[in-house]
């Protein structure tokens, strides 16, 4: 636990939606860096609605990157939000994702990539569970603005 402790998953769920995170991943065949994975239900309390399983591989500000492995269960949504400052780019390693990004909605499968801008709103869905790499610039805190204004500092993370 750290600087995200507020919009952290704890206690005996925290451990139980590791344990299937980690099932699921090891069914699919990969091995995932060994950082201790950030599951985040944004202080809502309701993690398999919404929620996700961070795996931060890097968050350099000194040189200007970020990458993480972000898990969604079936069902399971990162809330629509947007960056003022952060540009991302989302590549589906497995499975299948709704993302909405703007205006626009789509299922991105395996093998899809999708370029994010700064501003632009989006949020994602596993259609089934899902494995997604972001490259980023750097993850901060207090540029992330979600529409749910019970998320974080009156929708501020």
């Amino acid at each position: 636990m750290g600087k995200y402790d507020d919009v952290e998953l704890t206690g005996p769920e925290r451990e139980r939606a590791l344990s299937e995170v980690r099932d699921q991943i090891a069914a699919w065949g990969l091995t995932m860096p060994g950082v201790e994975p950030l599951p985040l239900d944004f202080g809502l309390g309701r993690f398999r609605e919404v929620g996700e399983t961070e795996f931060w591989v890097a968050n350099d500000t000194e040189h200007g990157y970020c990458g993480k492995f972000l898990f969604v269960f079936d069902g399971q949504t990162c809330p629509h939000h947007r960056h003022e400052m952060k540009h991302e780019t989302f590549f589906v390693l497995k499975g299948s994702i709704r993302m909405r990004a703007g205006d626009e909605e789509s299922v991105m499968d395996q093998g899809d990539t999708l370029v994010m801008p700064p501003g632009v709103a989006h949020s994602f869905t596993g259609v089934g569970p899902a494995l997604i790499l972001e490259v980023s610039t750097p993850s901060v805190r207090r540029d992330n603005f979600f529409d749910d204004r019970a998320i974080g500092d009156d929708g501020v993370i």
